[in-house]
Order: structure tokens, then sequence, then C-alpha cells
């Protein structure tokens, strides 16, 4: 299990007033980027290697989908 004590979260500058329908997003891990339901704090998380959520990002800007 990765261990999340100090990471920081950060949530995007676009989620606006949504209704809270976002995620957040820790970077600042040993090897491992963490999202998780910016509602739901203390709820289940994904990981992701840096180069899987590198390449994630990518894809995204690729599509369109991410700025």
């Amino acid at each position: 299990m990765t261990d999340l004590t100090g990471a920081t979260w950060r949530k995007s500058t676009r989620s606006g007033d949504n209704g809270g329908a976002c995620v957040e997003v820790a970077m600042d891990l040993s090897g491992v980027v963490a999202v998780r339901d910016s509602k739901d704090s203390r709820g289940p998380l994904l990981t992701f290697t840096a180069q899987a959520w590198t390449d994630f990002i990518s894809a995204a800007r690729r599509d369109g989908r991410v700025s």
C-alpha cells in the first residue's frame, strides 16, 4: 500500500462550481501518482506509476480533453 502521509492533494483550477464532481491528484509521492474523488477524501483512490500518469495526460491532451 502507498503511504499517503504528507501527500499534497490538488484539484484543477478549471473545476469551478460544478457540485464537487472533481478528482484530486497527489503528485508529490515517491514513484506514484494518487487520484481520489474530491467529495470523499477518505474513500478509495487509484495509484499510477509516474510514467503511466504522464502517458495518460499526454493522451488526454492529444484528444483535446486536457489543456
